[in-house]
């Protein structure tokens, strides 16, 4: 194998767009794909190829990377790609899609002969910036042009199996992703209730402060919602909507019941209904008030 891949990246937000600047910036060769082609246009500052199709975008490559808004995204846009889709390419599936939708999606691979690795990653803005990631990854472990593509987004690649169509590393996924939101959350509430009470929020981060209690994850969020600076989306609220429905979905259909992960989801559904769609998912915080 060359040590210069040429990859498809299609979908260039907040992930897709970091994930193909750090493919490139590794030295290999990147064409990208969105949507909204405006949003990918940036990108040829960094040496980046803009195509206008998906198909344009996947010729010749020897990875495709997907990081779209859902499962039946992907599907759609790998319709549109399939004229350009060489057998045997390696297709790195990103998109937080469910269990059923890497099933799904590892089913359309099959259909158009492309080796599948259900590979979503654990990160928000900055780690996927500073190409600092965690792939979860399934499928064949050794394979050096997937291997190539990880190394290159990310810092640290957990395999979850050697079979990229049971969807391991999508249950995974979901599983990281539940923690993820109960600590969003829970912050949000906590400095809601702060805040009805009238007591001062640095007092509870004083509290808490290098002792069991303490998360890095409550300074972070905690730090956007009481600096007025959920706007600074680094994970959006919207996509996180999403990703809770997909959880509270998966459970049911393992005979579990996630109370938090059903009101984490309403909660989030709420603060978008107050217009906090577009913004980071700590914008959860708003569901605490009236509006």
């Amino acid at each position: 194998m060359s040590d210069q891949l040429h990859v498809a990246v299609l979908g260039t937000g907040i992930m897709g767009a970091a994930m193909a600047r750090n493919l490139a910036r590794a030295g290999h060769r990147v064409t990208a794909w969105n949507r909204s082609r405006d949003k990918a246009e940036p990108l040829a500052a960094d040496g980046i190829a803009v195509a206008g199709t998906p198909a344009e975008a996947v010729e010749g490559a020897d990875a495709v990377l997907t990081m779209l808004y859902d499962g039946a995204a992907v599907a759609e846009v790998i319709a549109q790609a399939a004229p350009g889709l060489a057998p045997g390419a390696r297709w790195i599936q990103s998109t937080t899609a469910g269990p059923d939708g890497a099933a799904a999606l590892a089913a359309l691979a099959d259909e158009h002969g492309l080796l599948y690795f259900d590979a979503p990653v654990l990160g928000t803005r900055a780690p996927a910036e500073a190409g600092q990631l965690t792939v979860l990854a399934s499928g064949p472990a050794d394979d050096p042009v997937a291997t190539a593509v990880f190394d290159a987004v990310g810092a640290r690649t957990v395999w979850t199996g050697a079979e990229g169509r049971d969807g391991a590393a999508s249950r995974l996924k979901l599983v990281a992703n539940s923690w993820v939101f109960v600590l969003t959350h829970g912050i949000g509430e906590v400095l809601a209730l702060a805040e009805g009470l009238g007591v001062d929020p640095k007092g509870f981060f004083d509290l808490i402060s290098g002792g069991p209690l303490d998360a890095g994850y409550a300074h972070a969020k905690g730090g956007l919602i009481l600096e007025g600076a959920t706007g600074n989306t680094s994970f959006g609220l919207d996509t996180a909507l999403k990703d809770a429905r997909l959880i509270v979905e998966a459970a049911r259909a393992s005979g579990v019941r996630l109370d938090l992960a059903e009101a984490g989801a309403e909660r989030f559904r709420r603060a978008s209904g107050q217009g906090h769609g577009d913004e980071d998912m700590a914008a959860s915080y708003f569901a605490s008030f009236e509006e």
